[in-house]
């Protein structure tokens, strides 16, 4: 069980990093499932993949974002809702967070696109340039550290194609803790309150540029 999903198990068995150790052997494919359709479509896949497929799922009930039989591709991320303001991309249980903040932000007057990057390794370049180019900003959300995570990968991509504003959502470098995964959710500021904080701080950044 991936990051807060954990819950109960504590801090032993709550892996922050797991994605950032595997993201750095050569030609290892990472990738995270958001949930249950997603995974039925994207295992076939994985199986008839000639490497190494490092996989990060919950044992536990995820929230279900997509409808069966939905096509994915190991390698690009999924557009869920289009924006002009902001670009917010999550992965994992943390998607359903992203769509909750855009919400949030859309009650304000601001436009927020929602990526869902379910493979941390190979990255989706393309989508990652277009949205900076589109939005200007961008926010990644993450049940993971914000070392060598979703975050990293991003800003990688932006520092050697399009530089704009990133603010980065994720465990702040700290080891798990107990608790349910609604507490914890809070607990690492992993929830929609705290995307749509980030978005605006993004954005702010972008105005003053």
């Amino acid at each position: 069980d991936p990051g807060v999903t954990a819950a109960h198990n504590g801090g032993t068995h709550m892996p922050f990093e797991d994605a950032g150790i595997m993201r750095n052997i050569p030609g290892a494919v990472v990738i995270e499932p958001t949930d249950a359709a997603m995974l039925r479509v994207i295992l076939p896949q994985i199986a008839n993949h000639d490497g190494l497929v490092y996989m990060r799922f919950s044992r536990k009930n995820s929230p279900g974002i997509y409808q069966e039989n939905q096509e994915f591709t190991i390698g690009k991320g999924a557009l869920l809702r289009e924006g002009t303001d902001v670009t917010l991309i999550a992965n994992g249980i943390i998607v359903a967070e992203a769509l909750q903040a855009a919400d949030m932000l859309a009650a304000d007057g601001i436009s927020a696109r929602v990526i869902d990057m379910f493979t941390f390794k190979p990255i989706d370049s393309d989508l990652i340039i277009e949205s900076a180019q589109r939005t200007g900003a961008l926010v990644t959300a993450e049940n993971h550290s914000v070392i060598n995570g979703l975050g990293s990968a991003v800003s990688e991509v932006l520092t050697g194609n399009c530089p704009v504003p990133l603010e980065r959502i994720g465990s702040q470098d700290e080891f798990g803790e107990v608790g349910t995964i609604d507490a914890l959710l809070e607990r690492f500021g992993l929830r929609a309150f705290n995307i749509a904080a980030a978005a605006r701080r993004a954005i702010e950044r972008k105005q003053q540029n």
